[in-house]
């Protein structure tokens, strides 16, 4: 009874071995199983990467919310516009000054550059704000003027005249009265900030200490200014612009300052309005422009992520220029394998070169980067589909790549063999 079982399942059996006094072996059948080996090597190994490496899944989606905020972080070079002729500020979609947050980690430098791009002594620290976007602007700047502030005068007398050359990082330089309680002002830009912040106007700018030592236009011409840093901006929208300083110090043909309490006097002011436009030739470089955290190499490469705008340069070739961007942010989510992620911005750009004339009412030249965020979220995800898929994909290819060089070595062999025996009978 036993036997015949084994009998039945021997029966049963589709690999029976054939005896090796059966095979036949040929120079065409090695090639072809050498050939199998190989395959079957290169089939494994991409079996393995296809299932075993990471890669990823995208979704896009609707945000129910708006991202906590934006980050920024921008290096660009002016060729032809000194440092102290240069400002940034940022604006909401309302056309108002957005409300910067200024910390250690988010600062904003500038660089002078010699005529041929190399950098001048050391970077100085600078406060955003005091921007010259609009022609009628600079009627506020007579108003200014004109206006006077015993505030800030008296303030301005208590802290005496003993006021030393100030460096851009004093422990705690003195505000002269605009700061709050405890408020350190070690920049020239910190003094100017908190005297915004109160509305008030700085009487004379030659006695603030921490303003001694910046340099005037007249100084710096034919010079060049980087700026880089990192601000964050508001989710809801604005732009982030380059243009003429508010607080321009305009020397005379004379060599004589024509400022009035601190502000330039009208025959200053319709100088700088005419050397605005030809002096402040915006031609530039973008070095860096990116929004949110940086990506790691490795993924960035895999997502062919890039910052559109990182190299770009324009010039201004024929009068004068307004350079205007407009930036799709789009909220971009990357998860790990291990469970962290990354939340950065993606963005796409359109650009505009509007021609600004003196006396067009169509602004002044500077560089603007418009920006909405999009109310699309993309979301990376990293996986991988794991050993049964691998497992599976090499008993398949495998099988099949055995199967198909089987068949190819019965063919050619069954016309070997024919070829032989047609050749036999011929011959007899």
């Amino acid at each position: 009874m036993k036997q015949s079982y084994i009998d039945y399942f021997r029966s049963i059996d589709t690999h029976s071995p054939i005896s090796s006094e059966f095979r036949v072996r040929t120079l065409s059948g090695a090639l072809i199983s050498i050939f199998t080996l190989v395959l079957t090597i290169y089939l494994i190994g991409s079996e393995y990467t296809y299932n075993l490496t990471p890669t990823f899944l995208d979704h896009v989606h609707v945000m129910p919310q708006s991202p906590d905020g934006l980050e920024v972080e921008f290096d660009i070079t002016f060729q032809h516009i000194p440092c102290a002729l240069l400002a940034t500020d940022a604006n909401d979609p309302t056309g108002q000054s957005q409300s910067f947050h200024i910390d250690k980690n988010h600062r904003v430098w500038k660089h002078r550059l010699d005529k041929n791009g190399n950098t001048i002594g050391h970077k100085s620290r600078f406060e955003l704000g005091g921007t010259l976007i609009h022609e009628d602007q600079l009627d506020s700047l007579k108003a200014a003027k004109e206006s006077k502030d015993d505030k800030a005068d008296s303030s301005q007398q208590q802290q005496g005249e003993e006021l030393d050359e100030a460096d851009d990082e004093e422990d705690c330089g003195s505000c002269y009265g605009a700061g709050e309680e405890g408020e350190c002002c070690n920049t020239c830009d910190d003094v100017k900030r908190a005297y915004r912040r109160k509305s008030w106007h700085i009487p004379d700018i030659s006695k603030i200490s921490q303003c001694r030592h910046m340099m005037r236009a007249s100084n710096e011409e034919g010079e060049g200014c980087n700026v880089h840093g990192k601000v964050a901006l508001s989710t809801g929208g604005g732009n982030l612009h380059f243009a003429p300083d508010r607080q321009w110090e305009k020397e005379g043909s004379n060599q004589m300052q024509n400022q009035l309490g601190g502000f330039l006097d009208l025959n200053s002011i319709i100088e700088m309005f005419n050397d605005a436009y030809e002096q402040f030739n915006v031609s530039h470089t973008v070095n860096k422009l990116t929004f949110g955290r940086s990506m790691p190499d490795r993924v960035r490469n895999s997502l062919n992520l890039t910052s559109q705008l990182d190299g770009v340069s324009r010039t201004v070739v024929d009068g004068y220029g307004m350079f205007q961007y407009y930036l799709q942010v789009i909220p971009t989510k990357y998860q790990f394998l291990n469970g962290t992620s990354i939340e950065t911005f993606q963005y796409s750009v359109t650009e505009h070169t509007r021609h600004v004339d003196p006396g067009s009412n169509r602004g002044l030249p500077g560089v603007f980067f418009f920006y909405e965020v999009s109310a699309l979220h993309v979301e990376f995800e990293e996986y991988v589909r794991g050993y049964s898929h691998f497992f599976t994909g090499v008993c398949a290819a495998v099988g099949g790549a055995f199967t198909v060089m089987g068949m190819l070595d019965r063919k050619m062999f069954e016309r070997a063999t024919n070829t032989r025996t047609v050749g036999g009978g011929v011959l007899g």
